[in-house]
């Protein structure tokens, strides 16, 4: 039996939740499902360039697995850019905190969303 995902803490919540080819209809592209902690290891990493020690002090996740989820979502989005699939963003088990620094500084309480979709093929244990 395998250990119960712990919710890991995102500090970005995406405006849109799916991305796609143009000019070719979505009913027929296949999509690729990017986890909403993945996304946020990409933008960690790639986009705002923190080494992973830092990056998984942020997510409240060990090195070894911050390195597993950011490889997971390079391959995800590789495929999804190299065979013309969707990209979907959701699901994961995580904690959604705000990232004005006005808030954490001020000591007002952060707003927190906890979301769990179930992803294919991932299972779940426990309500957040």
């Amino acid at each position: 039996m395998s250990r119960p995902f712990c919710p890991r803490c995102v500090r970005f919540a995406p405006g849109t939740t799916c991305f796609k080819p143009a000019g070719i209809p979505m009913g027929v592209l296949n999509q690729v499902v990017v986890t909403l902690d993945e996304l946020e290891a990409l933008r960690l990493a790639d986009l705002n360039g923190l080494y992973q020690e830092k990056a998984a002090e942020q997510m409240k996740i060990s090195r070894p697995t911050f390195a597993r989820i950011v490889e997971a979502a390079r391959k995800k989005v590789a495929d999804a850019l190299i065979h013309c699939k969707a990209l979907r963003l959701e699901g994961g088990t995580v904690i959604i905190k705000g990232e004005n620094a006005s808030e954490e500084s001020s000591g007002r309480s952060q707003t927190r969303r906890r979301i769990q979709n179930r992803v294919p093929g991932r299972q779940t244990r426990g309500r957040y």
